[in-house]
């Protein structure tokens, strides 16, 4: 028994004992390597809704910030050309639309839903505060199906 128990502690240590030990040098990241650039994605969405017509244009930061440009052309009716900033808050995005209409420069909130490939715009009742059109209950906006912005190529969109 004492043999058996001697030989099973033999080949113990002769396996440990070949075992090589490898110091494999830590990779250790440069200030460059830790100083990656914000990503940030390029997407346009277009709706054309009867003769009108609705586009998009977003840039996306991987924050979540959101700047691009809006514009709507309402068959016989003035267009309205503008830029939004603004804040993607999970699938929801909220921004300030700065616009010219019938020569005169305007803000206003907007709300557009982003479900896969599509971006529905928000209505609900709105009220005027400090030069701008605001929304008076966002709690209370609904997302009218009859407004959908498709996503496509933005060279086409233009």
């Amino acid at each position: 028994m004492k043999i058996k128990m001697i030989l099973v502690l033999l080949v113990l240590f002769s396996i440990t004992s070949c075992k090589k030990e490898i110091n494999e040098p830590i990779a250790v990241p440069t200030v460059q390597e830790e100083m990656v650039p914000n990503e940030s994605e390029l997407v346009c969405y277009q709706g054309i809704i009867k003769q009108d017509t609705i586009t998009l244009g977003l840039l996306i930061k991987d924050n979540q910030d959101v700047t691009g440009e809006l514009s709507y052309l309402f068959f016989e009716k003035d267009k309205n050309n503008g830029t939004i900033v603004g804040k993607m808050i999970g699938d929801t995005l909220k921004a300030d639309y700065t616009f010219m209409s019938e020569g005169k420069q305007s803000i206003r909130q907007v709300v557009f839903l982003r479900k896969g490939k599509i971006m529905i715009e928000a209505y609900g009742d709105v009220a005027e505060l400090d030069g701008k059109t605001i929304f008076k209950e966002p709690k209370k906006l609904y997302f009218d199906s009859a407004t959908v912005l498709m996503e496509v190529d933005c060279s086409k969109s233009k």
